[in-house]
């Protein structure tokens, strides 16, 4: 069953990790996907591993090389992209990055970077899709938070407020669209096996092991079904929501 036949679909950050596995399930599933990143080799390495798993050939792929801090910057490439395809029926705002520190260690740099990229970065993509959405009477809008936003970790106040930032952001743009057949909604992961957790020490992986009740790190996989569903008209009637998936860490 395809979920998404005859949906385009706008993923940032989708050139490794959760994206990647968002925009190969998508195509799997029907849809024109088009990523955002700032890696050229890897966008052009995950375009071909996209046309490799379409399931009609009329499907469409495209990646940008996009700063999505930058307001100007988006507004130039979704509007490329709207120009050549026409709509954008759902958006999934995954990119992210951590500058992790104590508080009083923390540079200004570092505060504003991770803001900027994992927050502004939503404001950007939205304000420019709201009205073609608005206008079509239609979007899915799925915002990739983290159960950090949720609880809060010491070492990460900029990225806690940013994904914090998220679900507020969230939850008033739902209020907002809701009379429009834009349902917009929130996934937070929990411990995902990703580049950016593979850093880790390993006595910081075991001690967060140790907390998830079903045992075991999730993978990109986990969190791109869930998107999915949010994604598709199985979830039209679900907006301003947070749904959790880390095995169970928050309860």
């Amino acid at each position: 069953m395809q979920l998404l036949k005859g949906k385009t679909a706008l993923v940032t950050g989708g050139t490794a990790g959760i994206g990647k596995a968002i925009a190969m399930l998508f195509t799997q599933h029907g849809a024109d996907v088009a990523i955002l990143g700032t890696n050229e080799e890897r966008a052009k390495a995950v375009l071909q591993e996209l046309e490799s798993l379409k399931v009609a050939p009329e499907q469409r792929f495209r990646s940008f090389l996009t700063d999505i801090s930058k307001s100007k910057e988006v507004e130039i490439t979704v509007n490329a992209l709207l120009g050549e395809w026409g709509k954008i029926d759902i958006l999934v705002n995954n990119a992210g990055i951590t500058r992790d520190n104590l508080l009083m260690r923390m540079s200004e740099e570092d505060w504003d970077l991770v803001i900027d990229v994992n927050l502004k970065s939503v404001y950007n993509t939205c304000r420019v899709l709201a009205r073609p959405m608005m206008k079509a009477r239609y979007g899915k809008i799925i915002n990739i938070t983290s159960v950090i936003g949720l609880t809060g970790n010491a070492g990460q106040v900029n990225y806690a407020a940013a994904k914090s930032g998220m679900i507020g952001f969230t939850k008033s743009l739902a209020k907002e669209v809701a009379s429009r057949n834009i349902c917009v909604n929130c996934v937070a992961p929990g411990y995902i096996q990703t580049q950016m957790t593979e850093v880790l020490p390993e006595q910081v992986k075991e001690a967060v092991l140790s907390k998830i009740p079903l045992a075991k790190i999730g993978q990109p996989s986990d969190i791109a079904h869930a998107v999915l569903f949010l994604a598709s008209d199985q979830a039209n009637y679900i907006t301003g929501q947070t749904l959790t998936v880390d095995g169970g860490m928050v309860m």
